[in-house]
């Protein structure tokens, strides 16, 4: 699926993560965990995915956007999210 972004907004996450937004593209879905964010009412739905970028576990949040998945967020997972994940892969639940 295409990932799409705002360019100044990835340029910051990088500055301050050490991470582009087009790092996205590389993202595991077939391994991905992912949950609606509904805490909020965002005006879109609202997603929070933990897979594998490489080696390292990250948290992209992100919103369908015509045909695309429109990057929001990009970090790398902490510990509780690390910890979800791995018993998420245990069960096998989705």
């Amino acid at each position: 699926m295409p990932v799409t972004y705002d360019p100044a907004k990835s340029e910051r996450n990088e500055a301050e993560r050490g991470l582009a937004f087009s790092l996205a593209e590389q993202f595991d879905w077939s391994t991905a965990l992912v949950v609606e964010d509904a805490r909020k009412d965002y005006g879109e739905r609202r997603y929070q995915a933990l897979g594998m970028i490489g080696e390292n576990l990250h948290m992209l949040v992100f919103t369908p956007r015509q045909g695309a998945v429109h990057v929001i967020s990009l970090r790398r997972a902490n510990q509780r999210e690390r910890t979800r994940y791995a018993t998420h892969a245990k069960s096998g639940a989705d």
